[in-house]
């Protein structure tokens, strides 16, 4: 080798590679293994983050969305809703049910217009819609002010998803977004049953025989609840309002909220929290908060009667010496004019026969003792005619005015305590 004393010229000398510097190989390798594992990380951390989301949004759901089945122990004395609502208990979730997205109900409803409002009750109100598909529906919206709440939400559909029946409402699916809570049924353009029969323009369609149709209608949809469905269900609620009439004038019982599933030998329950309609209520469950198929029996007849007279039950003022549409009834009987209890829209046609006889199951209905009223089996076969001889019945719940201005005034005289602390209000237990 030579030693220039200038630059020279480039030396290019080949060794083994053993004799070579190892930290640059290693800084490449440690720099590779860093970047592949913090991009492996990365994935694994969105990879957790996405699953943790899907798990705390499935809990949450599943939170909102299961729907307890009630107990199916045996009836105790001081049976509850409570009770009812145990913890040892069947659970059916609301996912067997079409859940269907919110932004898709605000379109169909038009943002839920007041234009497509229907009507509004305890739950909430009720609109009309259109889905994309061009099916009709009609929204039930739970109100956050509503007196009902998300027990009656869940209990509805729990007891609607199990029941199919011609003359029973049709579940489409529900939505449960958020603080949301909606019910989407089939849309039926007639609305309900007191729109017409108390209406003084519309109910000149209802002829007798149409009437007829709808009592039988509403008695073989009570029938599929007691007796032919999957499960017991005692509705709680029968009324005219609660009676909705499709394009044929088919009635279909709805609102479900608040009936109760009984097993198969279970005959009554007993509750605390009292929920109705007066009018239509039994005076067992009115006044002791006891209910059964027979409670039910009593708001049909009740209905019957209303069907037939055209007068609607709540605040009945019709006759001064009657207390109720009952009593109002129960007189025209015992006198022998039931013709004047008949609407003059039917009066005239050439049923007669058939409107007594089914006046006289109307009757037999709202008895006052639940053990003289018949099942609605029976009732069916009544009004079929395939019972020919009815019994006589006897008298009605609430057909006497018992309370009189003067002895009414002397009792809040005498509600009063030692220590002249007034009882303003007395609750039957």
């Amino acid at each position: 080798m030579q030693k220039f004393s200038s630059s020279g010229a480039d030396l290019y000398i080949r060794v083994a590679d053993t004799e070579l510097d190892e930290k640059r190989n290693v800084k490449v390798i440690v720099s590779v293994i860093v970047i592949i594992g913090t991009i492996t990380i990365i994935c694994i951390y969105l990879s957790c983050r996405c699953w943790m989301t899907k798990q705390r949004a499935r809990v949450r759901r599943e939170k909102i969305l299961e729907v307890p089945l009630f107990e199916r122990g045996n009836v105790h004395p001081n049976f509850s809703d409570a009770n009812m609502l145990g913890n040892n208990v069947n659970q059916v979730k609301l996912e067997e049910q079409q859940l269907i997205n919110f932004e898709k109900l605000v379109t169909a409803t038009n943002n839920f217009h007041e234009a497509n409002k229907l009507g509004q009750g305890g739950f909430g109100s009720v609109y009309r819609g259109k889905l994309p598909e061009g099916q009709e529906i009609a929204v039930k919206r739970l109100s956050r002010a509503s007196a009902q709440g998300l027990e009656e939400f869940l209990n509805e559909v729990m007891v609607i998803s199990n029941v199919q029946h011609r003359n029973l409402v049709r579940l489409l699916g529900c939505c449960t977004e958020g603080d949301e809570k909606m019910l989407v049924y089939e849309y039926l353009p007639n609305k309900s049953l007191d729109a017409f029969l108390f209406d003084p323009v519309k109910r000149d369609s209802l002829t007798w025989r149409r009437r007829f149709s709808i009592i039988e209608g509403i008695a073989r949809g009570l029938l599929y609840l007691h007796r032919d469905s999957r499960f017991r269900i005692i509705h709680r609620d029968l009324k005219a309002s609660n009676i909705l009439l499709d394009e044929d004038m088919n009635p279909k019982i709805s609102d479900f909220g608040m009936a109760r599933i009984f097993q198969a030998k279970q005959d009554k329950a007993n509750t605390v929290r009292i929920a109705g309609t007066y009018g239509y209520m039994s005076p067992e469950y009115a006044m002791e908060g006891i209910f059964s198929e027979k409670s039910d029996v009593f708001s049909f007849g009740v209905l019957l009667l209303e069907i037939i007279s055209g007068i609607k039950s709540a605040g009945f003022c019709h006759d001064e010496q009657s207390l109720s549409l009952l009593g109002y009834a129960w007189k025209l009987w015992n006198g022998d004019i039931m013709e004047a209890f008949i609407d003059g829209r039917i009066s005239e046609e050439c049923y007669q026969e058939e409107i007594l006889r089914c006046i006289h199951v109307g009757l037999l209905c709202v008895q006052e003792l639940a053990k003289d009223r018949p099942s609605i089996s029976i009732v069916v076969s009544m009004l079929c005619s395939e019972i020919a001889h009815l019994p006589s019945p006897k008298p009605p719940a609430y057909s006497e005015r018992q309370i009189t201005i003067d002895t009414e005034s002397s009792r809040r005289q005498n509600l009063c305590s030692v220590n002249q602390v007034t009882v303003t209000n007395v609750h039957g237990r």
